[in-house]
């Protein structure tokens, strides 16, 4: 077995078959027609290099929309053609994505359209998983998840995930999936140390069911790494006028639990990235979490989160003190 894989952690998903390396590249940012490509191929690249096997996109991954799922395909075709089946790839619809009463949430038209779509972008026959990216409050559930069930079965693609769905339209939607005979195989939360709604009984439910989880925005948009340790750079996301990071998010109260976990963090022989997704790790519910990259060192620096993903108590306790 090559070095890579068995320097990876994999750990299963759910009560599945299928493992995912415990760090997954995402290509939410970084991966578009607005970004530099040779930075992001190597970025890609070192990360199937590194043992990563999970490749994270959705529809209107970009900037624009589109974007990064047809570069994911270039770097596919051209560098790693012949390692299809060592990696999995995932995309999603449920955001807007075309003009149109038939560009968005979660009808079979849509959601059909959309996998089409992907498909082309990225020239494949299929992916390994396909996500309903967050709950269409005006299509019947029972619609999303049959067009869900009948993609698999068109063999477009293998698995099937949900993202963004709060922990009873999850439940209800774990179990219509398993009496279709398409169980859910995975759940995509947001979740960080600033954002802990999945512990108020996601996780339990993910954890009972046998479903996996895969967070994403562990670092809270850069907010947990040591970039806002002084304040608001001029080359943040946050100083950026479309990011979804806001500079009036950042206040002094953040600033100041910013650098007291960053404290916690250098004892531990961490920067304060690595703490953030070693502690989302340390949980053996979660499968894997997501890692945004806008470079190969970026990636690399991040990967070094499994090199201790053991917390004492007291750890976890002065953690928790300084999040109130």
């Amino acid at each position: 077995m090559s070095d890579k894989y068995n320097e990876m952690q994999y750990r299963r998903c759910g009560k599945s078959g299928l493992k995912l390396s415990a760090v997954s590249l995402g290509l939410w940012h970084n991966f578009g027609y607005t970004d530099v490509y040779e930075i992001f191929r190597k970025t890609l690249l070192t990360a199937f290099d590194k043992g990563i096997t999970h490749f994270d996109l959705a529809n209107n991954y970009g900037p624009p929309p589109g974007s990064a799922e047809e570069n994911f395909g270039k770097i596919l075709k051209k560098d790693l053609q012949h390692r299809r089946d060592e990696i999995i790839i995932s995309t999603k619809a449920g955001y807007t994505m075309w003009e149109g009463p038939y560009g968005d949430w979660g009808s079979k038209k849509y959601l059909t359209a959309s996998l089409d779509q992907s498909l082309k972008r990225m020239g494949l026959d299929y992916v390994d998983i396909f996500y309903h990216h967050r709950p269409d409050p005006e299509t019947p559930l029972e619609e999303t998840l049959t067009a869900l069930d009948l993609i698999v079965r068109q063999g477009k693609a293998l698995y099937i995930g949900i993202s963004n769905y709060k922990p009873e339209e999850a439940k209800k939607a774990i179990d219509m999936l398993r009496n279709l005979g398409t169980p859910c195989l995975i759940h995509q939360p947001k979740y960080s140390m600033f954002e802990r709604w999945v512990e108020n009984g996601l996780l339990d439910l993910l954890g009972s069911e046998g479903v996996g989880c895969i967070p994403f925005s562990p670092l809270a948009q850069g907010l947990l790494t040591n970039k806002y340790l002084h304040g608001i750079p001029e080359d943040s996301r946050a100083a950026k006028p479309h990011g979804f990071l806001k500079k009036e998010q950042i206040t002094q109260e953040k600033i100041n639990q910013i650098n007291q976990l960053n404290i916690v963090a250098q004892k531990r022989n961490q920067s304060l990235a690595q703490m953030a997704l070693s502690w989302i790790l340390k949980d053996e519910r979660i499968t894997s979490v997501l890692v945004g990259a806008s470079s190969s060192e970026q990636l690399l620096d991040s990967l070094q989160c499994l090199n201790n993903l053991y917390f004492q108590d007291d750890e976890l306790k002065e953690i928790d003190q300084i999040l109130q």
